[in-house]
């Protein structure tokens, strides 16, 4: 069994062979490491973070409003069960004393007259339903993670790239050192 030699930091070490480029190449690779980790580190918690400020602030603003049902909802062509979910116009008073008027989601089965409970934001107009705190959180952390998977394949993309570049360089120094060594052996190269 033959044992070999290491070249896992083989840019790092000293060496005859090593050029300029690969320890340019070395210290690419190192950034960007660095970079992909606490970037996308960073990029994902701030993401976090804002979704979580949002939906707070969302949360925070919208509340519920006693309304009452002004017409019959629309059933459209299906028959609703008795749980569904229909539009109709509704009417509300805002704690001001301001009377409003607008079209929410009312079950099926309630008639003119009844009452329903409506969501409101902050400037009195209707809103769905806040998310809750356990959904605010999961989208939250979703986005944070995708955010941070974005900012390391952008860091990821950029290294490459430039290793790309690199390589380019070095095959080009490459050929023409080639091109070099047979004309000085007396052949041409083409």
């Amino acid at each position: 069994m033959t044992r070999r030699a290491g070249v896992w930091l083989w840019r790092w070490r000293r060496n005859p062979l090593r050029r300029t480029s690969d320890v340019v190449e070395a210290w690419i690779l190192l950034v960007a490491w660095a970079l992909a980790v606490a970037g996308g580190l960073v990029a994902g918690l701030l993401t976090a973070g804002a979704m979580q400020n949002s939906a707070d602030r969302v949360r925070a603003q919208s509340r519920t409003v006693p309304a009452v049902l002004t017409q019959e909802a629309t059933h459209g062509a299906a028959r609703p069960t008795s749980s569904a979910l229909v539009w109709a116009t509704v009417r509300w008073t805002e704690p001001d004393g301001s009377t409003h008027t607008g079209r929410a989601r009312v079950p099926a089965t309630a008639r003119p007259g009844t009452s329903v409970t409506v969501w409101t934001n902050g400037r009195g107009g209707l809103t769905s339903p806040p998310a809750s705190p356990a959904d605010t959180a999961f989208q939250s952390a979703l986005g944070g993670l995708w955010a941070g998977t974005a900012a390391v394949g952008l860091v990821v993309g950029g290294s490459k790239l430039v290793r790309a570049r690199l390589d380019h360089r070095r095959f080009e120094q490459w050929a023409d050192e080639w091109a070099r060594m047979d004309t000085r052996w007396g052949r041409k190269t083409g």
